[in-house]
């Protein structure tokens, strides 16, 4: 096998299938073998002459402390259901519907200081002195307003750590329960450093320390009822970061006293699809510092015995925000991403680390992530594999990364010889497309597209969690068709671009709900912003407004932009205004698919000057608005799926010329020039044949792709 056909993949090896484990390293061209949750290498694994990366569970490996030091776990702020008043007295069980093996209260005194009980109907906190805590763990309330509802909000002790409740609930584990430890705690934080100490000194063969992420947990909430099994979940919540100890230290760092309804807010927590009070901006940044602080120790540990430590940013990830102000000082040398998306591709490689490293899907587990059977009866996790690397390479043909690689149970590929060609064709594929950066990087349009959300750069490439986690949100979908797409993409606060962020910028997205972190909410308020867009597009830029940008009740539109856009949106306010009447103009160069738009019934023209692009339910649902020399333009959605792409670029690009020769205009090929090498890349993402004309270099080059194809070429060669 060639050289360049060796190299950058990391095969999850397994004890007791030695043979299979040095087989599949040999034919996937690997060159490090790591071990997984629940599995080992063996000596002969180990001493095969392979990098070994060692998985580190840092917080959730060590229940003989923890049951020792029950302080030293973690918690979480939890909130009842709301129960109804017939009286003026009322009985609530806080634990009431929550998964009980999952959560504890804590009923300590440090604790209790924060429990809350709320009157929701009224909005108020009942006093203290109205409910007491019950030795059966009750609460027991007094001087109820009959038929109000009433909520406890409590400090609950988390007693089985959430991937391995996972694990067990979903793939059958059967060991035990793990639990986590803080380290916020003196005794943990020393407990942990002196388990690492040992842990290097008894694994010199280890050459990288993988942290299965880090500390805290991303919100996980687990409901008794199986109807209901997840009753919450956000990928980049804070809420499990939270202790008596934690609030106590913040409040002597700020001066600022937290309760549990800071975290609560009505029983509908903080999620990172809401835009944050000053409160949560200001916890965030003390835990990212914490975080920060007890890393960079771990790492500096690893260092000192010679290995490198990379993180797995998944799993307790929670303040190691990769591209936020302390991550690079903590030191590590790799970070290590699971992916499903091309979004995903993006958000490793824009990581501040020496190395980037994605973790292919599927995992090698009987089932996956969605629930579907995948190494087990009616999988097929070699079509799932090809899937999932088409949203993949278009992505990393723009940004590359180091290293590719796959994780679970290597022996569960026995009897599924399709998905090992499958892997040896991608990461041959891969091989290829790194090399290429190598000789030199594609090149790219001349347009900068900012984002504008609620979290700017600190959440570039991500609104929170997988495609799965995500798909109702416009922005997740944006996410996904730019991160194949030649331009260059920056994301802003709203802050930002109040204050001259907009300079250098072309394009400006605002993609997202009325109130939420991505249209922006609250952040509308502020003239200021209002006037820098509006300053932004009539000078020349162009504003594309997706869902409900820039909503925000109160003014005299809806859409604060709907001078710019051309469209504002009807909450009742525009009963008996006679709407505009339009005729739909398509524009035959910008595909705007039948389900890519929705329909929102409620949109409607701010003048007779848009052009209606496309309309459904009697409505506009695309829009293109003159403004001054530049534009506003208007989409009531956009679903991604392969092939949209094409779309977003040509609304993108709209009055800046025509695109180059060598982008494809067949929205089912997307393509990449690098013009270093002369190396033309053509990706086929449909399942049937397709055959186009390109103009790479002047010269037409036409080419037959096979469905789902790769091509690469030097057509001048």
């Amino acid at each position: 096998m060639s050289t360049r056909m060796r190299g950058g993949f990391t095969l999850p090896g397994e004890a007791g299938y030695e043979a299979l484990t040095l087989s599949l390293a040999e034919k996937w061209g690997a060159d490090v073998i790591r071990d997984s949750d629940g599995t080992r290498l063996s000596d002969e694994i180990v001493r095969a002459g392979y990098g070994i990366y060692s998985t580190i569970c840092i917080i959730r490996q060590h229940n003989a402390f923890a049951e020792a030091h029950p302080d030293s776990q973690q918690q979480t702020f939890l909130s009842s259901d709301p129960v109804m008043a017939e009286g003026s007295t009322l009985i609530l069980d806080p634990m009431a519907g929550f998964f009980r093996e999952q959560f504890e209260p804590n009923t300590s005194p440090a604790a209790l200081r924060y429990w809350q009980v709320w009157d929701r109907t009224a909005g108020t906190e009942l006093s203290r002195d109205c409910w007491t805590l019950r030795e059966d763990g009750r609460v027991q309330l007094t001087g109820c307003t009959p038929w109000h509802r009433y909520t406890v909000s409590f400090l609950a002790w988390r007693i089985w750590e959430e991937i391995n409740m996972y694990n067990h609930t979903t793939n059958h584990w059967t060991s035990e329960h793990l639990r986590q430890l803080d380290p916020r705690h003196p005794e943990a934080c020393a407990y942990l450093c002196g388990w690492l100490e040992d842990w290097c000194r008894a694994n010199p063969d280890t050459t990288v320390v993988r942290f299965t992420s880090l500390f805290y947990n991303f919100v996980w909430i687990f409901g008794e009822d199986l109807r209901r099994r997840t009753r919450y979940c956000d990928w980049a919540s804070y809420d499990f970061t939270v202790s008596p100890a934690a609030l106590q230290a913040f409040e002597q760092q700020t001066g600022q006293a937290l309760t549990a309804e800071d975290f609560i807010r009505q029983g509908h927590l903080q999620p990172t699809h809401r835009p944050p009070t000053p409160a949560k901006r200001a916890w965030m940044d003390f835990i990212q510092a914490f975080v920060a602080e007890r890393a960079k120790a771990l790492v500096e540990i690893v260092h000192r015995y010679g290995k490198k430590a990379y993180v797995f940013y998944d799993d307790s990830w929670v303040g190691l925000e990769p591209n936020g102000p302390r991550f690079r000082e903590i030191g590590f040398d790799g970070l290590i991403k699971c992916i499903f998306s091309g979004f995903e591709c993006r958000l490793c490689a824009n990581a501040q680390v020496p190395t980037h490293e994605i973790r292919l899907h599927p995992y090698l587990f009987p089932v996956g992530l969605g629930g579907l059977p995948t190494f087990s009866e009616g999988g097929h996790p070699e079509r799932d594999a090809r899937a999932y690397w088409v949203s993949a390479r278009r992505a990393l043909v723009r940004k590359p990364v180091d290293r590719i690689g796959l994780g679970g149970y290597l022996h569960l590929t026995e009897g599924y010889p399709a998905f090992v060609d499958a892997i040896a064709d991608i990461a041959d594929e891969f091989r290829r497309i790194k090399a290429l950066h190598e000789a030199g990087e594609p090149e790219t349009l001349p347009l900068t597209a900012a984002v504008l959300t609620t979290w700017g750069e600190l959440r570039a490439w991500t609104c929170s969690g997988h495609f799965h986690e995500t798909y109702m949100h416009p922005l997740i979908h944006v996410l996904e068709a730019l991160s194949g797409l030649p331009v260059r993409v920056k994301f802003l606060t709203f802050a930002e671009a109040a204050d001259g962020g907009l300079s250098g910028v072309d394009a400006v997205i605002s993609a997202g709900r009325a109130g939420d972190a991505w249209s922006g909410g609250e952040a509308w308020a502020d003239t200021r912003l209002v006037d820098a867009l509006t300053r932004f597009v009539w000078e020349g830029g162009t504003l594309l407004g997706i869902g409900e940008p820039s909503a925000l009740p109160g003014g005299d539109t809806f859409f604060r932009m709907a001078h710019v856009l051309g469209v504002d949106e009807d909450n009742g306010v525009y009963v008996c205004h006679s709407p505009w009447s339009w005729e739909t103009q398509p524009d035959g160069t910008i595909p705007l698919e039948a389900g890519m738009l929705g329909a929102n019934p409620a949109i409607r023209l701010t003048d007779g000057e848009g052009r209606v692009l496309a309309e459904a339910a009697g409505a506009p649902q695309a829009v293109v608005h003159a403004f001054g020399k530049g534009r506003g333009i208007y989409l009531s959605d956009f679903q991604w799926k392969p092939g949209r792409a094409l779309a977003l670029l040509r609304l993108l690009n709209c009055g800046r010329g025509e695109l180059p020769g060598w982008v494809s205009m067949d929205p089912r090929v997307e393509t990449a020039w690098y013009p270093a090498s002369g190396t033309l890349v053509a990706l086929n993402n449909a399942d049937e044949p397709v055959t186009l004309t390109l103009c790479p270099d002047g010269k037409p080059v036409q080419l037959a792709l096979a469905p789902l194809e790769t091509k690469i070429l030097q057509p001048n060669a």
